[in-house]
């Protein structure tokens, strides 16, 4: 016997949640939950607005028919929308018993906000410190200045990038002149420094300073290979597709030599939960991408170990389909 749920979620974010220019007041999505021979099973499908190619309508209206046909005994069809076919992938997993439970707990800590809050988390760091840091939403200047004094202020502290393809070539040569040779190789790498690829690997290679490959991997024609100063690809499931697609991309990196990165793409705790036992499960040497949570006001349906934030259980949510 197959039954199926779908709730929708509206979580409130911090205030100095910007993407892509636009500040995100709330994180909207769907909940799946699949009955298979008494076993239950969950998944999340969270379009990020400016990022996703569906929006969360355009997911819903895919979503629904193929739950129905699910529901009547057939397999469940691959979907064009990335964030249903990794939803629904989670949900089956969890039913069938593929998805292990084992939790990957480490995080690249997501530096902003107060500075000395932020200097006390690092140190707390016991098994390598590692920090996160977006680039590119301010003068190129700027953030160089700022990732050196971080540098500075702790000498054993590595820090993963991210522009999003913020930079012109100018200004990506303008934030390394403020690192000296040292400093440059503290740096994991720099997610899409520039505004296209071929920038991106010009830079890594005037400066030193690895890149890895994001936006780029879900663009049609694009192929990956192995290139001088590519040190990593960043694979976010919701904007990638099915478990089965990740682990493909991740098998394909592996293959190369490639670091691969789980990271998230602003899910609820439910969601960076699954995320984190996928990264034990398939890349178990990999400090996933996952200290998101804080930028959220409130949990949803599975606390993140050490939270304090409220947690939002599936009688508050909204049911929209259900058979």
């Amino acid at each position: 016997m197959r039954r199926a749920k779908v709730y929708r979620y509206s979580l409130p974010m911090d205030a100095g949640v910007v993407l892509r220019n636009q500040r995100l007041n709330t994180r909207e999505g769907l909940l799946v939950q699949l009955w298979h021979n008494h076993r239950s099973g969950w998944g999340e499908i969270a379009p990020l607005p400016g990022f996703s190619p569906e929006s969360l309508e355009q997911a819903q209206l895919a979503l629904l028919p193929l739950l129905d046909r699910w529901q009547r005994g057939e397999a469940f069809p691959d979907c064009v929308l990335p964030s249903v076919d990794f939803g629904v992938s989670c949900a089956l997993a969890e039913i069938d018993g593929s998805l292990p439970a084992p939790f990957d707990t480490r995080r690249a800590v997501m530096c902003h906000g107060d500075p000395d809050e932020l200097l006390f988390q690092l140190n707390a760091l016991a098994d390598g410190k590692l920090g996160k840091v977006k680039v590119g939403l301010y003068e190129a200047v700027g953030d160089g200045l700022n990732v050196s004094s971080m540098l500075e202020a702790i000498p054993d502290l590595k820090l993963r990038l991210d522009a999003n393809r913020s930079w012109s070539p100018d200004r990506a040569a303008a934030f390394a002149r403020y690192l000296c040779a040292e400093q440059r190789r503290r740096i994991c790498f720099i997610e899409e420094p520039c505004h296209t690829p071929q920038q991106s690997l010009e830079f890594a290679d005037a400066t030193g300073i690895a890149i890895a490959w994001d936006e780029s991997l879900r663009e049609a024609g694009f192929m990956l290979q192995r290139q001088s100063g590519v040190a990593a690809i960043i694979v976010k499931p919701t904007l990638t597709g099915s478990i089965d697609v990740c682990r493909r991309q991740i098998a394909e990196a592996q293959s190369l030599g490639i670091q691969v990165v789980i990271s998230s793409s602003l899910e609820s705790s439910l969601g960076l939960s699954q995320l984190a036992r996928l990264s034990r499960w398939l890349l178990p040497d990999s400090t996933p991408g996952l200290d998101t949570l804080h930028l959220m006001q409130a949990q949803l349906m599975r606390p993140w170990p050490g939270s304090t934030l409220p947690l939002i259980t599936a009688d508050a949510l909204e049911v929209i389909w259900q058979q």
